[in-house]
């Protein structure tokens, strides 16, 4: 073939053959790439000389943040629901204080989307939680029917017709949106005119209307205040711990860490014990590449030595006063107090028989007003206490929170950093959360971004 022959059929076919090219490329050099090592998505930590933290203060608090969240302005003004009610509602709530709470505030913007009137909740006995109190045993009712006004209508009182029978259950287990509830729950509620719902754990709360938005957010984050008994024994709880303080929720219980069904090395054989009696016969631990890929997505639980080195990382003082924040049953926290000891607790505060007389709701709700007050707040785990105390921190203003990485320190070790290398690994990934702002997973329909 002659040159001139060769370079129009180059011009005619180049691009039919550059494109499977330029696509194949990146498979190809997956493939023909070398085994490369575990999962990893953090970025290894540079030398103490070359790393961005090796400058200025080394205590996470004195970090300049460069944007924080605050509530959001909008939803401050109430949006009056039609005058017509369609019927009553009564809100079921189940598990511990903050699962209830969880539950409640899906159901006042559920309320408010079936334009229903709400009657006050019924937190349902807990045996598992040890619990039995109800919702005027731990809030303000007043308060809360004062508060909502405006965006839902509260009532502690139905006309006797309605009082006199049970209200009509509604299964909401698979009701997640907006149109769910328009569509499978109000025909229930203009039927029988009072019913009673869970709602389901996973609610779309993005997809709701602005005003079902707001009345979560002023339900969820401005109506729900304490009774006078439990403020006042959370009060004298408050004033008993040395200042300044940091307020820890420490979570490494037996049922947690049989539920996570992750694998520990190192523990006591008391703590053995304890995780395989919590196990039971569906939690089996992972074992293998399995194991391996869950605990670097971050899904198991800190120990207490390893939320100590972490806060050490970060420059908090080792003479720190520490209200911990937790439940019954904690293990291996020698691993916690040998390093950091002003350690202080609601038993040890508290009077014996005070402690004692407590249901677990008054308990929880004590560690969530302490929380909430604390000159800062550190959890180690991101459940439901931890979401509703870093959303009213944002709600008062206090900036001073923060989630612990399980992830990054899965990761880190995964490839062998230990020492002052996994501290400036840990350092570096908590430094970054902190100034950006982010690492609260707050609801964005009830809080907005601010740049600084």
């Amino acid at each position: 073939m002659s040159s001139a022959a060769a370079a129009a059929w180059w011009a005619r076919s180049r691009v039919r053959i550059l494109i499977p090219v330029i696509f194949l490329a990146p498979a190809l050099f997956f493939l023909l790439s070398p085994p490369s090592s575990p999962h990893f998505f953090f970025t290894l930590p540079t030398s103490r000389e070359e790393s961005p933290s090796a400058s200025g203060s080394r205590v996470i608090w004195a970090q300049q943040r460069v944007a924080e969240w605050r509530p959001c302005g909008w939803w401050r003004a109430a949006m009056p629901a039609p005058s017509r009610r369609n019927g009553y509602i009564r809100i079921d709530c189940y598990g511990g204080l903050n699962q209830l709470r969880r539950d409640l505030c899906d159901g006042i913007a559920v309320a408010r989307i079936l334009n229903a009137t709400m009657v006050l909740p019924k937190f349902e006995v807990a045996a598992y939680w040890n619990e039995s109190s109800g919702f005027a045993d731990v809030f303000d009712v007043d308060y809360f029917i004062e508060q909502t006004r405006g965006y839902v209508e509260v009532v502690k009182d139905m006309p006797e017709e309605i009082a006199s029978k049970e209200p009509f259950k509604v299964d909401c287990s698979k009701r997640k949106g907006h149109f769910d509830y328009v569509e499978t729950v109000l025909p229930a509620l203009l039927e029988h005119q009072y019913i009673s719902l869970t709602p389901a754990m996973s609610q779309r709360r993005d997809r709701n209307p602005s005003y079902a938005k707001a009345s979560y957010c002023q339900g969820c984050y401005n109506a729900l205040r304490l009774n006078k008994n439990v403020e006042t024994k959370a009060i004298e709880l408050l004033q008993a711990i040395p200042k300044p303080f940091l307020s820890l929720h420490l979570r490494f219980e037996p049922d947690m860490v049989a539920y996570s069904r992750c694998v520990y090395t190192g523990l006591s054989s008391k703590s053995l014990s304890a995780i395989e009696a919590a196990r039971g016969e569906d939690r089996k631990a992972l074992t293998g590449e399995a194991a391996l890929l869950w605990r670097n997505r971050g899904k198991c639980p800190l120990t207490p030595s390893e939320t100590a080195f972490i806060l050490k990382a970060l420059g908090i003082p080792t003479d720190t006063n520490i209200y911990l924040a937790a439940g019954d049953g904690l293990m291996e926290l020698e691993g916690f107090t040998s390093i950091y000891k002003n350690i202080y607790t609601k038993s040890s505060l508290l009077t014996h028989d005070d402690f004692e007389k407590m249901h677990g709701n008054t308990k929880a709700a004590l560690d969530y007003y302490v929380s909430v007050s604390s000159d800062a707040y550190v959890a180690t785990f991101f459940g439901n206490m931890d979401k509703m105390v870093t959303a009213m921190r944002t709600m008062q203003g206090h900036q001073k929170t923060l989630v612990l990485s399980r992830r990054a320190y899965a990761n880190y070790t995964a490839v062998g950093l230990s020492g002052e290398q996994l501290a400036m690994a840990m350092w570096d990934a908590h430094r970054e959360e902190y100034i950006m702002g982010r690492g609260s997973a707050l609801p964005e329909q009830c809080f907005c971004e601010f740049k600084l």
